[in-house]
C-alpha cells in the first residue's frame, strides 16, 4: 500500500473511531440527543450537498429512487443516530463504540433473511459465537438500571447499520455515494429540525461541546464520505473496510485518554472476542476472507457507522457507510 494510502486508511481509522467520544461529551453537556443528531446531520449536508450538486443529475436521482433513499436514511441514519446518542447519555463511549463493532456479526446474520443462502462453515459459526460472547461479557455488567435500555437502544442501532445495506442493495447500487449520502442527511436534519428547536440550551454550550458538535458534522461525516471515497480508490474496496476492526480500538483509547473512562479486563475481552469474532465471521467460507457469497465483500455499516459494499467509482454497492 502506497504512503498516500496509509495515511487515508489512518485518517479514516481516527474519524470514524472518535464519534462516540464526541457524542458522549456533547450529550453529558447535557444537550439533547435530537439537538446533537440535527446538528450532525445539517452541517454534514451544508458541506456535502454542493459536491452532490456539482455532480449533476441529483433531482433525477431524488425522483427515480426516492423510495429506497427514504428507507435507507431512517435504517441507517435517522433511527440509529438518535437511539446511538441518546443510549450514550447512560453507556461509557468505550463501551458504545465496542458494541457497535458487532455490526459485520449482525451483518452475517440478517444476510440470511435477504437471499444469502451460502452455508455458514464452521469458521463463521465459531466468529459468530466469539462476538455474542464478547457482547455478553461486556453488557451484563450493564444489563440493571437504565443500562438496560441504553443496551437496548446500541442494539438497534447495530441493527439498523447491519439490515440497512441489505435493503439498499437491490435498489441504490447505481446510486453515486455523495448523492445518497447528502439528502438523506438533509432529510434527517429536517426531522429534528423541530425536537432540536424546542431543547434548544438556553445558553452557549462550552468551547469543548461545540468543537465536539462540529467534529461530528465536519470531519467524523462530511470529511470521512471524501476520505473514504479517496481511500477506496486508492486501495480498494476490500482493503478499506479493514478499518472496521481499527474503529473499536480507537474509540476505547480516546474514551480512556479523554474521558478518564478505566480500561477493565472485562473491556479487553471483550474487544478480543468481538474483534477475533468479526474477523471470522466476516471470512468467506471459500478461504477469501472478507466476502461473502455473492462475492461481494462484506461492509459493515460503520463505527455509525454507516456501511455496505462500496465499489470503486464513488457508487453505493450495499450501500455507502455514513460512519457511527
Amino acid at each position: 500500500m502506497t504512503a498516500r494510502g496509509w495515511f487515508l486508511f489512518s485518517l479514516m481509522g481516527v474519524v470514524w473511531g472518535v464519534p462516540y467520544l464526541m457524542i458522549k461529551v456533547a450529550v453529558d453537556a447535557p444537550l439533547s440527543p435530537s439537538m446533537v443528531v440535527f446538528t450532525r446531520c445539517a452541517l454534514g449536508a451544508v458541506l456535502l450537498l454542493p459536491f452532490a450538486l456539482r455532480q449533476g443529475g441529483l433531482a433525477g436521482t431524488l425522483r427515480t429512487h426516492w423510495r429506497p433513499m427514504l428507507a435507507f436514511a431512517c435504517i441507517e441514519i435517522i433511527v440509529p443516530w438518535f437511539t446511538l446518542t441518546d443510549a450514550e447519555r447512560h453507556l461509557s463511549s468505550s463501551t458504545a463504540g465496542l458494541l457497535i463493532a458487532g455490526v459485520p456479526i449482525v451483518g452475517v446474520v440478517t444476510a440470511r433473511f435477504f437471499g444469502d443462502a451460502e452455508r455458514l462453515g464452521a469458521r463463521r459459526v465459531a466468529g459468530l459465537a466469539l462476538g455474542l460472547s464478547g457482547v455478553t461479557v461486556l453488557t451484563v455488567p450493564h444489563l440493571t438500571g437504565g443500562d438496560a435500555r441504553s443496551l437496548a437502544e446500541v442494539l438497534l442501532t447495530v441493527l439498523g447499520y447491519a439490515t440497512a445495506p441489505l435493503i439498499a442493495a437491490p435498489h441504490l447500487k447505481d446510486v453515486p455515494t455523495l448523492q445518497l449520502t447528502a439528502p438523506c442527511l438533509a432529510l434527517a436534519a429536517i426531522v429534528y429540525a423541530p425536537a432540536a428547536a424546542l431543547t434548544w440550551p438556553s445558553s452557549v454550550p462550552s468551547p469543548q461541546v461545540l468543537a465536539s458538535l462540529a467534529g461530528l458534522g465536519v470531519i467524523c461525516t462530511a470529511v470521512a464520505f471524501v476520505a473514504f471515497l479517496e481511500l477506496i480508490k486508492e486501495v480498494g474496496p476490500t482493503r478499506s473496510t479493514v478499518i472496521t476492526y481499527v474503529n473499536p480500538a480507537v474509540a476505547v483509547a480516546a474514551g480512556a485518554l479523554f474521558l478518564g473512562e478505566s480500561l477493565t479486563v472485562g473491556i479487553a475481552v471483550a474487544f478480543t472476542l468481538i474483534l477475533a469474532g468479526s474477523v471470522l465471521a466476516t471470512a468467506g467460507s471459500g478461504g477469501s476472507g472478507g466476502s461473502s457469497g455473492s462475492g461481494e465483500p462484506v461492509r459493515s455499516a460503520v463505527p455509525g457507522e454507516p456501511m455496505g459494499s462500496a465499489v470503486p467509482g464513488g457508487s453505493a454497492g450495499l450501500g455507502e457507510p455514513v460512519g457511527p
